[in-house]
């Protein structure tokens, strides 16, 4: 600077940021609002791709300085844009920069997915799947002996004893039992160990993207069997159905209920008194209007009869605990801070990384192609990250199961106990089909009661 005469007026450094586009660099940004305001009259980098590496931004900035009248100059391939065989050749230059991000995109991602088929663990997000350890040097990971006793009560808590995901979550938590990265367990967590395939000896990639998905056998050994793995499955995927539409927990029945002369399912049809606040809930036939179903309407309260009245001769009516399934709004804000705190560490270091080889770079320490390849393996690892704390910010649901198991250890017993709440979930975990219709009282052939038919139960 002191041969060209020239002097400073400001430094722009984006630390550890992808030069792939400018609209999330700061320091960039930064610079051409100063060119913009005719602060600047000449910009110098080290190197063009340390200003952008898209042939689009580039050209854009270029077209800018010039505007502007602003010099731009580089050091590593001593352009001079005052000239314009400087202006074509740092064109050139930086189709060849996109080009080669690309590519070098393109090797990466091939060669992570030769891995994952190969049946090799692929550092996820940095860290290796809690119930494994990986040695340094190691291309594949083994049992922890410790966390891999953790993960299997995880899965027999949630299959055989009906604990929910936070309901899993806080009885680590109060045990001292640390997660992978030492923070608290939550939901989310635990729902990602039960749904991960790597617990039964296989390895997958992808999960984001359906049409590259898949599974391959891995080099790693299994915690658990693949048939306890496909029940809980199974488990998960049953609950999610179950919730999907749930009705007003006055109208217990709904869902379960069927029409006995058309098999038609029946919905729920409450009236409101004119005269008072009174709401009289009862239940139509779906074949009414579809198929001129003569069933007509069934009153709640005497569906409630009836049905008493059937499990009471009902012989063979012995269940196991139930699991009842509720909708919540999560309350884990304190939880997810940690988590998506930890994760911004991480990111941090990702970015301590970038920077380190940066200057391996400028120190000619290493060579352009392993500056790239080090540098995109990290990117990776961020984007990784990023996705994370993105589904962190917007997870604020999750499926919540409460567990009665006293209450409904016998069925005909209890369930005069169960609040209308417990019915309902109840009900549409274990019952599939309810049938009702009416039939002709013995004494008074002009008066119609309901009666149950039957009871259909999920198959297990």
């Amino acid at each position: 600077m002191r041969i060209k005469g020239w002097e400073l007026y400001d430094v722009y450094i984006d630390d550890g940021i992808s030069g792939k586009n400018i609209e999330d660099r700061p320091e960039v940004n930064r610079l051409i609002a100063d060119v913009t305001r005719g602060n600047v009259e000449n910009v110098l980098v080290f190197k063009i791709d340390r200003l952008t590496r898209s042939t689009k931004d580039l050209i854009n900035l270029m077209d800018l300085f010039n505007e502007k009248n602003c010099a731009f100059n580089s050091l590593m391939e001593s352009i001079d844009t005052h000239t314009p065989s400087g202006r074509m050749f740092i064109k050139i230059i930086g189709i060849f920069a996109e080009f080669e991000r690309e590519n070098i995109i393109e090797r990466v991602s091939v060669a992570l997915e030769k891995k994952a088929r190969e049946g090799y663990i692929l550092s996820n997000y940095g860290i290796t799947p809690y119930g494994y350890k990986r040695e340094i040097g190691n291309r594949e990971i083994t049992i922890n002996e410790e966390e891999s006793k953790v993960i299997k009560e995880i899965f027999d808590l949630y299959l055989h004893k009906h604990k929910s995901f936070n309901a899993i979550a806080t009885e680590l938590n109060r045990r001292g039992i640390s997660s992978s990265t030492g923070v608290k367990w939550g939901g989310y967590a635990v729902n990602y160990i039960l749904s991960n395939p790597v617990y039964m000896g296989k390895v997958r990639y992808s999960i984001k993207d359906e049409k590259r998905y898949f599974e391959a056998k891995g080099k790693h050994e299994a915690i658990i069997s693949e048939e306890l793995f496909l029940s809980v499955q199974a488990k998960i995927a049953k609950m999610q159905k179950i919730i999907k539409k749930r009705p007003r927990e006055e109208n217990y029945f709904c869902g379960t209920l069927m029409c006995g002369e058309c098999g038609n399912k029946m919905t729920t049809h409450n009236q409101y008194s004119k005269t008072s606040d009174v709401c009289y809930n009862s239940y139509i036939c779906t074949g009414k209007n579809r198929e001129g179903c003569k069933s007509g309407s069934f009153s709640h309260n005497k569906v409630e009869t009836a049905f008493k009245e059937y499990i009471e001769i009902y012989e063979d009516l012995k269940v196991e605990p139930a699991t009842l399934i509720m909708d919540e709004i999560c309350d884990n804000t304190e939880e997810t801070k940690e988590l998506k705190g930890e994760y911004e560490t991480a990111l941090m270091g990702l970015l301590k990384k970038e920077k380190d080889i940066m200057t391996l770079y400028i120190n000619d320490k290493i060579d352009y192609d392993d500056y790239t390849k080090m540098l995109s393996l990290i990117k990776i690892e961020k984007r990784g990250y990023e996705n994370r704390i993105e589904e962190l910010e917007s997870a604020t649901q999750l499926t919540e199961e409460i567990i009665i198991e006293d209450i409904v250890n016998n069925f005909k017993e209890n369930w005069l106990l169960l609040t209308n709440s417990e019915r309902m979930q109840f009900l549409q975990t274990y019952i599939q089909a309810i049938f009702v219709t009416k039939e002709a009282d013995e004494l008074n052939p002009n008066q119609k009661n309901i009666k149950v038919k039957r009871l259909e139960f999920y198959r297990k």
